[in-house]
């Protein structure tokens, strides 16, 4: 019954900040290689609205979610909007060079010491027992119920909400789009902004969850793999690829060697790239030379 609950907890990880990578993506079919990058300053800003909002955990927690929806918004008005219309590879490579940045600067505010934002927000992690004698905590839980939430939230608005049928119409012919009216840069900046919320809140609950360090830009890295198994274009993808890549993860961790957790995520990347490129819910695309 651990085993289930340690690969619901990692999928739930992983499904949070595969969708930032999908959002963008099936936009702009650029592959946002600085989203670990965003998730960890998106935690980074809940550690500082907690020490300024000492006595008020709600209110802190409220504004570094604002303060996450504009991190990316700016990031692609500053950077990422003098892309659109250039080379794939430039929209990468920039992506890479936000992400160094990030990290320089997360340093030189914060330093590369541990921090922990439980404590400065004075909530407490107690340990829930489930059927079986299994445990999660409490941070863990929640992090389970904001997949939940996010990704029901997600489909219910690209599939009914006026500007979530935008961003489809935009991802599947941006031409036709913007001759219908509709304004494409605006489109992009709140993929941007979406991607940014929904892995800055995977990185909060993360750090409230076993605290903040350098280390979560890792595990925004081990994520973009289950948004490839999946398919990059697809939610649903990414929720299948979350569950898969932490399925083999887990089970490697426990019956093999728990070195061999920051390897299996991309184990299973090859093996799916293999067999499908595109992904196992992802659109079949015109490749280019590799």
């Amino acid at each position: 019954m651990q085993l289930i609950v340690n690969i619901t907890v990692l999928a739930a990880i992983y499904a949070l900040l595969a969708c930032g990578y999908v959002l963008i993506y099936r936009v702009s079919r650029v592959m946002n290689m600085a989203h670990g990058e965003l998730a960890m300053l998106g935690a980074y800003l809940l550690y500082t609205t907690a020490s300024l909002f000492t006595d008020h955990p709600v209110g802190a927690i409220a504004a570094a979610l604002v303060l996450s929806l504009t991190v990316g918004v700016l990031v692609y008005v500053a950077l990422m909007r003098k892309m659109t219309g250039q080379m794939v590879l430039a929209a990468i490579l920039t992506t890479i060079a936000i992400g160094i940045l990030l990290r320089g600067v997360i340093v030189l505010i914060w330093s590369a010491a541990q921090q922990h934002p439980l404590q400065a927000l004075k909530f407490s992690n107690p340990s829930i027992e489930l059927i079986g004698g299994a445990r999660i905590s409490t941070c863990a839980a929640l992090m389970v119920l904001a997949t939940v939430a996010v990704y029901t939230a997600l489909f219910v608005f690209l599939r009914f909400g006026r500007w979530g049928m935008r961003l489809r119409a935009a991802g599947q012919n941006p031409l036709l789009a913007a001759q219908r009216g509709i304004n494409l840069n605006a489109i992009y900046a709140l993929a941007w902004a979406l991607s940014t919320l929904t892995g800055s809140i995977a990185g909060m609950l993360i750090a409230l969850d076993s605290g903040l360090d350098q280390t979560m830009v890792v595990i925004g890295l081990k994520a973009f793999a289950p948004a490839l198994v999946g398919g990059l274009d697809s939610l649903l993808g990414a929720l299948v690829g979350a569950v898969i890549v932490a399925s083999a993860e887990v089970l490697a961790i426990h019956y093999v060697d728990p070195l061999l957790s920051d390897v299996v995520p991309f184990l299973v990347l090859i093996a799916a790239l293999i067999v499908r490129p595109w992904g196992l819910f992802g659109t079949r695309e015109e490749l280019d030379r590799v």
